[in-house]
């Protein structure tokens, strides 16, 4: 998580809470915040931190390289990965793709793809968890659960759909590290990767939260 990541670079700075915040121009409890994940800093504190650290955004927001060289070696072989990358663009994210309830007030998607078939399906609204699942040939080979809420009525389906239109093939799960739009920003963080993983994502508006979903999942054999 970026808040991890903050303590980190600030430590090794050698540079207390205060400092920081008097380099940053905020409060302490700002810098606080931002260290627990309760306030996720701005892109403009962002581009400050990375400065001060220095180092790049990528570096504070993103998985370092070695890791992403590993997991892209993992799954250089996985069609699959590829596959879902397509479904999840196509279905939920799109506003495409919904097709028959399986249970009571459900909702489902499903995109299919020669012998590969993906599936979501989801209870609740402002409230709601759901499982995505991909099959090969109908036998089952990755499964992600997740559960989220909506904190505040300034929270915005049109966005959260935008952030998730850009996973990618390193991180496959929900969308990217760091995302901004206008008052807008979507955070990513996880621990794994596709075999075994949990996560969470996060929508602020103005840098209060209005979102979150935690998810977890892994391959199945």
């Amino acid at each position: 998580m970026i808040g991890d990541k903050i303590i980190l670079y600030r430590k090794r700075k050698g540079l207390t809470q205060e400092e920081l915040a008097d380099l940053l121009e905020v409060s302490r409890q700002t810098v606080t915040k931002w260290e627990s994940g309760s306030v996720l800093p701005n892109l403009d504190y962002i581009m400050g931190l990375s400065v001060i650290f220095g180092i790049t955004i990528d570096n504070l927001v993103k998985d370092n390289d070695c890791a992403k060289q590993e997991i892209e070696s993992k799954i250089s072989n996985y069609n699959w990965i590829d596959f879902m990358l397509k479904a999840k663009k196509a279905t939920y994210a799109k506003k495409e793709g919904k097709t028959v309830s399986s249970r009571p007030n459900s909702h489902d998607y499903q995109y299919q793809e020669n012998e590969y078939l993906y599936i979501d399906t989801f209870v609740g609204s402002e409230f709601f968890g759901g499982e995505e699942c991909v099959y090969k040939d109908n036998i089952p080979l990755y499964v992600m659960n997740y559960y989220g809420k909506v904190l505040d009525e300034a929270f915005s389906g049109d966005f959260l759909k935008e952030a998730l239109l850009l996973v990618d093939r390193i991180s496959p799960f929900r969308g990217p590290a760091l995302y901004t739009n206008g008052n807008y920003t979507y955070h990513c963080s996880y621990d794994g990767d596709y075999e075994f993983f949990n996560g969470k994502e996060e929508i602020y508006y103005n840098n209060i939260k209005v979102y979150e979903c935690l998810f977890h999942g892994g391959s199945v054999k």
